[in-house]
């Protein structure tokens, strides 16, 4: 089968489709072959071997934390699927990957992929849905009534947080461009700070609950958002190099979100999107083959979407 590998950590161009051999699902695991997989921030960290400490590699590693495919074989003693479902899942992040035709994948891991958007494009959806719900409902713990500040609202995990803490019945204030404004909006923004005119910090009237940062601020930029919370309130972080800021005498705790797979909470995500109650933004579809270049432009700022990867034809 062909597979997206490197050999050694670098830049993009240690990407490289090759031939290898079709895994074999153990116990537990199946065997899926892939529809689509997704670019996620993270892989590109991987690859250019910023993340050797806490994620140790066997090189050479086939990339592809998203899997959205379809079950081609079972393992022994899996129960709950069958040949031929649709699946969706969070990959390990130090097994191989899904940037390949098949792929090797715990069961327990799998959710029911939605049926009512194309199955390529359900790779959108585990890690960066899953940011989401993990930051807003296991460590915010955010409820109806409560004022949330999602802080780089027009990425893909901003998306969801958007949407998943406006279904919660929370007051959303989104930080976005003019350009993205209107999309953040739909999403289900009560309010929108432009964080290209100035200091969001001084554009925020009243004290939020919740402070969300996705958004790739400097230290100072992230230790000022603890100055928006309320007493007892959460500042949730997703930019982990940089520890997030708490105010110990205010109680306002800070929390750095390292996300994990979850089958329970991604069939709970598609479930909605099924039911019309989530929208999974796709921004362009790519190949394997392009996954090197892909790479080159998230590194230079170039992506303003989420990217879903698909196998060379």
């Amino acid at each position: 089968m062909k597979a997206v590998r490197f050999h050694e950590y670098g830049e993009p161009e240690v990407l490289r489709v090759e031939e290898v051999d079709v895994p074999v699902p153990h116990e537990g695991q199946v065997l899926v072959r892939v529809a689509a997989t997704s670019f996620n921030s993270v892989d590109g960290n991987i690859r250019a071997g910023g993340m050797q400490g806490p994620i140790p590699l066997d090189l050479p590693h086939i990339p592809g934390l998203d899997v959205a495919g379809t079950v081609e074989k079972l393992g022994e003693g899996v129960d709950g699927l069958r040949v031929g479902d649709p699946v969706i899942g969070f990959l390990a992040f130090a097994d191989d990957g899904a940037a390949a035709e098949l792929v090797v994948v715990p069961a327990a891991t799998l959710a029911p992929a939605p049926t009512s958007i194309p199955l390529v494009d359900a790779a959108a959806l585990p890690v960066v849905g899953l940011t989401a719900w993990q930051a807003l409902f296991e460590h915010a713990d955010l409820r109806a009534g409560q004022r949330i500040l999602v802080n780089g609202a027009s990425g893909a995990v901003g998306g969801y947080a958007v949407q998943l803490a406006a279904a919660a019945g929370a007051h959303v204030i989104a930080t976005a461009s003019p350009a993205d404004a209107d999309r953040v909006r739909a999403r289900g923004a009560d309010e929108i700070v432009d964080h290209t005119a100035g200091d969001v910090t001084t554009k925020v009237g009243e004290p939020v609950d919740v402070v969300l940062n996705l958004a790739p601020v400097s230290p100072d930029q992230l230790a000022a958002l603890v100055t928006l919370v309320a007493d007892g309130g959460v500042v949730v972080n997703t930019t982990v190099w940089m520890p997030a800021p708490s105010d110990e005498a205010r109680g306002v705790r800070g929390i750095d979100l390292y996300v994990r797979s979850d089958a329970a909470q991604l069939t709970e995500l598609a479930a909605r999107v099924d039911r019309g109650e989530l929208t999974v933004d796709v921004a362009e579809r790519a190949t394997m083959a392009d996954l090197a270049d892909v790479h080159t432009r998230a590194a230079a700022g170039g992506l303003t979407g989420k990217v879903v990867v698909t196998p060379v034809a």
